[in-house]
């Protein structure tokens, strides 16, 4: 295995991190300095509502709200009114038709907040409509549906940004100007972590759908079973059908944010998982509550280790986000380590800040954090009007997504280790290789672009 040297990493860092003026989008509108984009937003639960607060408080104007259940669009209509500037509910169109809302000529980005296994299809349905896009993480369920959103995005020259807003945190950089500092030394192991306290999950009575709700559209994509309100309430998270589990759904954040702060690697070799249902087997889930994933690049070693079940484990709290003030480390869910061979660094994701430090415990540097969601809206609307690629533009986020698949497709294959040619993006195994791309239902394949 070869180290990953200052050098070789300086170049990669340098590539990664700089911005593209699109080209070829004749047509496109003027934009004076106090124009606000129109935007609308494809699903309208929790982090929709958070969003789309965000999104026009960066400067945007909320013209579409699209959900199959009209309740939750109209919520978030109020909500906007309440809360976000300018915004009047009356002037805001709600639909429970994707169509209406991608038909609109004078929409110029989409939110794209549904469950996950509807964040592809939704995105590329917007980009074949000609609308830029803000899409969640994780913006794929499967390796194949990122392939497809990346080319999209290259073929139409649409701007993806993915929900991943440590991309856009100034101390996050800062960490990243420490480590091409060279003062760490050579890097050749990382840990993210995912250790998250959680209990057993039950389905419990199915119930009925919401009145005029079409559970058939919101399976969209996904292999078809009977409505189940556990599910629909954000039960979803614990089916393959619909999800990739907790390790996809939060620990995109620290996965990605730990390959920028290696230089944006590619992808890695091989991966190898261990876990299951262990700290609550027999109940309704089937995504692993404890899993062990490592990932070989060249010159270094990626562990995710993730959990759904230690209770002392934490997220950074909003107090120390909101501070000058750290986590307390060894019992912080989402943090990431870098061992160099001179320093380590510890990292805390959206606000969490970092220290370098040698034994023991000398601090060598540091940065308080802050959280920075605004600074990633008020990015994808400025990209929005110069055509720059954003902080988190999907090209960047496809190999993090991917490896957060990768690291699923070999728990469920077995638990085994998997060789993985990162040209063709295939593995050593049948088995694993028809996991790359889960078929879709008829009547939701992915759109052919360009």
């Amino acid at each position: 295995m070869r180290p990953i040297h200052r050098r070789t990493f300086l170049a990669r860092s340098f590539q990664a991190t700089t911005a593209v003026t699109l080209a070829g989008l004749s047509g496109r509108r003027v934009w004076g300095a106090n124009d606000q984009p129109n935007v609308g937003m494809i699903g309208c639960g929790g982090r929709g509502t958070y969003v789309s607060r965000g999104i026009a408080g960066a400067g945007a104007r909320i013209t579409w709200l699209c959900d199959l259940d009209s309740t939750r669009s109209a919520g978030v209509a109020g909500f906007l009114e309440r809360y976000a500037p300018d915004t009047k509910a009356s002037n805001i169109r709600q639909t429970r038709e994707m169509r209406e809302l991608l038909e609109d000529g004078s929409l110029d980005a989409v939110i794209v907040a549904t469950p996950d296994h509807w964040h592809a299809l939704a995105t590329l349905r917007c980009v074949q409509a000609g609308k830029d896009v803000y899409v969640e993480k994780p913006h794929s369920h499967d390796i194949y549906e990122s392939q497809l959103m990346r080319d999209a995005a290259r073929k139409t020259g649409r701007l993806i940004q993915v929900g991943t807003q440590n991309r856009s945190g100034a101390y996050n950089l800062k960490a990243l100007d420490y480590i091409r500092s060279g003062k760490l030394g050579d890097i050749h192991l990382v840990k993210v972590f995912n250790l998250k306290s959680g209990g057993p999950f039950q389905l419990g009575d199915p119930g009925e759908p919401p009145a005029g709700f079409s559970w058939n559209d919101w399976q969209g994509p996904a292999a078809e079973r009977p409505f189940h309100q556990r599910i629909f309430h954000g039960g979803w998270h614990h089916f393959w059908e619909y999800s990739g589990g907790d390790l996809c759904d939060d620990a995109a954040h620290q996965m990605d944010l730990a390959l920028m702060l290696m230089g944006d690697p590619g992808m890695p070799r091989t991966v190898a998982s261990a876990g299951g249902r262990l700290a609550h087997p027999g109940d309704d889930s089937q995504v692993p509550d404890v899993l062990v994933s490592t990932f070989e690049f060249d010159g270094f070693i990626l562990t995710l280790e993730h959990s759904n079940y230690p209770k002392y484990m934490t997220k950074t709290t909003t107090t120390i986000r909101q501070s000058d003030e750290f986590p307390f480390w060894m019992h912080n869910a989402t943090r990431i380590e870098l061992y160099g061979s001179e320093q380590m660094m510890v990292v805390g994701r959206h606000g969490g800040g970092w220290q370098a430090t040698i034994y023991p415990w000398e601090i060598m540097a540091q940065e308080f954090g802050r959280p920075c969601d605004d600074e990633h809206y008020a990015n994808f609307l400025e990209c929005v009007k110069t055509r720059k690629h954003p902080n988190a533009y999907i090209e960047k986020l496809h190999p993090s997504v991917c490896m957060l698949h990768m690291a699923n497709i070999a728990h469920r294959v077995g638990n085994r280790k998997l060789q993985f040619d990162a040209e063709r993006e295939q593995f050593d195994s049948p088995e694993a290789n028809q996991l790359v791309r889960i078929p879709p239902r008829r009547g939701f394949e992915m759109p052919t672009i360009g």
